[in-house]
């Protein structure tokens, strides 16, 4: 059942991502987390992400921007790792409620208050239409880095930042999926160091005794597969519908996390 869950959502959403920018870290952690605790579901996802965003670049990653990308990554790859340690802070902090729920023990710990309020948050800018026009002046755009490369060491939520930074950066539509993707596998690589020299290492036996590497694995080729079959066939598909879908997931997985019961 696992490697049915990760890689259907792996497959489905990297093929909506490849012009969206954001979603694959948002749909698939929740995935993991079904599997493993939030903190190696946010690692884990990283992963399966890098190995993603390294496919897409040999795709459409010779059409970026060294300027832009130099701008916004060099900050977001900084601000990646601290927001990597503030997870690994927070995943050291006991649960603070447990309760159990249909013969199954849940806890509400100070990590998942903290992704589920986040994750709340991002669903809100997904869904309402007073964001749809969200964009910033190029002249923000190593903040816009830095304020990504933050969300997503510490919640893996960082796409939706990205595109809204790099919207208005003047790029023509090839270069600025180009430019998104290399963005992202700089702050993956950041933060894929400080999760393996904190919590990951800690709990790798966690992820490898539950079939966890596998998972990864098969994971990462079905969001190749994904990303393929997208660059060849779903080019028509809005942004609008892909905000709509992610939103939506966004809500029901903000509860699931700040209730326990993932």
């Amino acid at each position: 059942m696992s490697y049915i869950v990760i890689c259907t959502v792996a497959l489905l959403v990297s093929g909506l991502t490849l012009f969206s920018g954001f979603g694959l870290g948002t749909l698939l952690m929740p995935a993991f987390a079904l599997f493993f605790p939030v903190e190696v579901a946010i690692a884990a996802t990283a992963i399966v992400h890098l190995a993603n965003n390294l496919f897409k670049i040999g795709l459409v990653g010779r059409k970026a921007s060294p300027v832009v990308v130099l701008k916004f990554a060099l900050p977001a790859a900084i601000t990646a790792m601290v927001g990597a340690l503030l997870l690994n802070y927070f995943a050291t902090i006991e649960p603070m409620v447990q309760y159990t729920l249909f013969g199954r023990t849940c806890s509400i710990s100070m990590v998942k208050l903290v992704i589920a309020v986040m994750i709340l948050g991002f669903a809100i800018i997904e869904l309402h239409p007073v964001f749809d026009r969200l964009a910033f002046s190029p002249r923000f755009i190593p903040l816009g880095g830095a304020l990504s490369g933050f969300f997503g060491g510490l919640s893996g939520h960082q796409g939706a930042l990205r595109t809204a930074f790099l919207i208005r950066a003047g790029l023509e539509k090839e270069v600025f999926i180009g430019t998104m993707v290399v963005s992202a596998v700089v702050v993956d690589i950041s933060r894929l160091m400080v999760y393996g020299a904190t919590f990951f290492s800690r709990d790798f036996a966690t992820l490898k005794d539950q079939g966890g590497i596998g998972l990864v694995i098969a994971g990462s080729l079905a969001a190749f597969a994904g990303a393929f079959i997208a660059s060849r066939f779903l080019k028509k598909i809005t942004m609008r519908t892909i905000q709509i879908v992610v939103g939506v997931m966004l809500f029901l997985l903000s509860t699931a996390i700040g209730t326990g019961m993932i």
